[in-house]
């Protein structure tokens, strides 16, 4: 059995927001994330740096959920979140191709599909500055990094309304996901887009739908207890490493 707790406001606001609204979101996060990828690219040493550090924390987040990922109900969507977790890698190469395929996007996507992927994209852009700012707090700690020198990093960073943000978004993407899972016909418009995406170099965002889609289907209607759980995680784990309890990071997550 897992524990139920409260989605809180955060998790409603998406259902208010208009297409056009997703759109220029879209846009908006998709520049934010080019800018924020040029060091990556720029510097070897900061990018491998990085991808050191998502693995660590990619490791913390299958430590934290592994019920989830053992469970038959959950486990697609879990996987789904622990690879997707920080969305497309490489959307924010192709803004310009974005650009392009935009315009049939807003056109056979509905709301809950647009939605996912701009709070997809927005995700991405979060993390990229806070995944920056953590590489250069932990310095020369960045390619061997362990429980002390992460917890005390994450405290330096500091940033704590844009932790909240970040776990935010994952849960409107989640609730977004879901959505999608219930409206008729959702099938056959991925797969019409699929072929277009693919031609603009948008193959992994269009992936990343597809793969959210399937994982969140499969559950069957728990997907709103699924987000609720991982939200609640990673609130609380935020929340305490920033007050100082490094052992939030391992301790095993109440069910």
């Amino acid at each position: 059995m897992f524990r139920a707790f409260s989605l809180g406001r955060s998790g409603i606001e998406w259902l208010a927001m208009s297409k056009d609204t997703y759109r220029n979101l879209l846009l908006t996060e998709l520049e934010r994330s080019e800018a924020l990828r040029a060091r990556t690219e720029e510097d070897e040493a900061f990018g491998k740096q990085r991808i050191d550090l998502r693995a660590w924390q990619a490791g913390r987040l299958a430590r934290t959920h592994q019920d989830l990922l053992e469970s038959r109900r959950f486990h697609a969507a879990a996987k789904f979140f622990l690879t997707d977790l920080y969305g497309p890698a490489d959307i924010s190469r192709h803004i310009e191709d974005v650009r392009r395929i935009e315009p049939l996007m807003t056109r056979v996507l509905p709301d809950s599909g647009l939605a996912a992927v701009a709070h997809a994209v927005e995700l991405n852009a979060v993390s990229e500055s806070l995944d920056g700012a953590m590489v250069e707090a932990l310095g020369d700690k960045a390619a061997t990094i362990d429980l002390a020198a992460y917890a005390a990093a994450y405290r330096a960073v500091g940033r704590g309304e844009e932790r909240v943000r970040q776990i935010d978004l994952i849960e409107r993407l989640g609730m977004a996901l879901d959505k999608l899972t219930h409206l008729h016909f959702i099938g056959m418009t991925l797969k019409m887009m699929r072929k277009p995406a693919t031609l603009a170099g948008l193959g992994e965002l269009q992936g990343f739908l597809e793969r959210g889609y399937s994982a969140f289907g499969a559950m069957r209607g728990g997907a709103g207890e699924f987000v609720t759980i991982v939200v609640a995680r990673e609130r609380a784990i935020s929340q305490a490493v920033l007050s100082g309890d490094d052992e939030a990071l391992t301790r095993p997550p109440e069910r």
